[in-house]
């Protein structure tokens, strides 16, 4: 921390939807999470029933009461970058309305997701004596690259403050359970032929045409929808990318085509590799990104628990998100928030006042 500046002083005790304002309010694109990161630590080490460690720009604050089950809340500090369109309202500082007798925050980080960390910090503060165990987690750098993510920091630097029995992720999810996600691969497959001028193109060997049979592949591959845990997890195999060649006039001697493989949480990274290896054999895989998938941790008590507090039906997470590291880590998650995930990053991003509160009763009636 910055001894002079005096850090954004945050008042636990406000009503959630009033907390997510001035979380908004104070900018936290990533890179920069630091005056928010301050605020946070410094209101959470008021708190005499958490015990409190921060690395870098990531917080962990911690019950120990002697329960018998620990549960994890995650939430990340960090923003994308603000609108760039004159007279946005998805910027800093917020703005309140009142839209269809409903109240409405709009700003950047309302839905990525303020809207989640106001409540985990409501939490922290309302919760003396929860339950459970509870650990809040905030940290930096989830909107860039992953090798950055402040969560893979702390998991790195002190895994033993993230070990629980399961984890809620507060990201957006429209106050509905989303159970665990599928894992994500990016591989490319290279086709090499032989340069020529075009006007002569026996005399080369073209590797654009190569591809053919890789592109067949993917049309008549079949994805499928794999049951985990009572959740259906659709899956898909495409092209994402492709390219090749170097002039109107040349026969192409490189092609590549980039391929995504969206995975369902039955399987290991190992096992989602053996499959697509098998899809597209005879050729070369080139895997650039690998994510695993997070199975849902719903046949857990506390999760069961969860889902009859939120009372929803839980669904699948079609994409990818950080509760895959807790996942890996072997704490089973599940994504729940407020806001609508569509809203993220756009440049009129808000949040209901009314769907934070809720966000906060369930959680709060579970923990309670």
């Amino acid at each position: 921390m910055d001894s002079t500046t005096s850090p954004v002083a945050l008042d636990l005790s406000l009503d959630p939807a009033d907390l997510t304002a001035t979380l908004v309010d104070v900018e936290s694109v990533s890179d920069h999470e630091g005056p928010l990161a301050d605020a946070v630590e410094t209101a959470l080490r008021q708190l005499p029933h958490l015990d409190v460690h921060r690395d870098g720009d990531s917080i962990v604050a911690r019950t120990n009461l002697g329960h018998d089950e620990r549960v994890v809340l995650a939430g990340h500090l960090d923003t994308v970058p603000l609108p760039t369109v004159e007279g946005s309202l998805g910027t800093v500082p917020s703005v309140r309305r009142r839209e269809s007798g409903r109240d409405v925050i709009y700003g950047r980080g309302t839905t990525d997701m303020k809207g989640g960390v106001a409540v985990q910090l409501a939490l922290a503060h309302a919760l003396a004596e929860p339950n459970r165990d509870i650990t809040f987690v905030f940290y930096d750098h989830e909107e860039v690259a992953s090798d950055a993510s402040g969560l893979g920091r702390l998991m790195r630097n002190s895994p033993e403050l993230l070990e629980a029995d399961f984890a809620v992720l507060l990201e957006p999810t429209n106050g509905t359970v989303e159970g665990g996600c599928n894992g994500t691969m990016r591989f490319r497959i290279t086709a090499t032929g032989k340069a020529a001028h075009s006007g002569r193109a026996w005399i080369g060997e073209n590797a654009v045409h190569k591809q053919a049979d890789v592109l067949a592949r993917l049309s008549a591959y079949e994805p499928r929808t794999i049951t985990v845990e009572g959740l259906d997890y659709r899956e898909g195999l495409n092209a994402i990318r492709i390219g090749g060649g170097v002039a109107g006039n040349v026969i192409p001697d490189n092609a590549w085509v980039d391929i995504n493989y969206r995975f369902a949480p039955d399987k290991t990274l190992q096992q989602a590799q053996e499959h697509v290896r098998e899809v597209f054999d005879g050729y070369d895989l080139d895997f650039q990104d690998l994510s695993p998938a997070a199975r849902p941790g719903l046949d857990r008590p506390a999760a069961a628990q969860f889902v009859a507090a939120v009372g929803q039906e839980p669904m699948p997470k079609y994409g990818w998100t950080d509760v895959a590291r807790f996942s890996e880590a072997g704490v089973p998650a599940v994504n729940f928030g407020p806001g609508d995930a569509m809203l993220a990053h756009t440049d009129d991003e808000h949040v209901f006042d009314d769907a934070v509160r809720e966000c906060y009763r369930a959680l709060a009636q579970w923990l309670s």
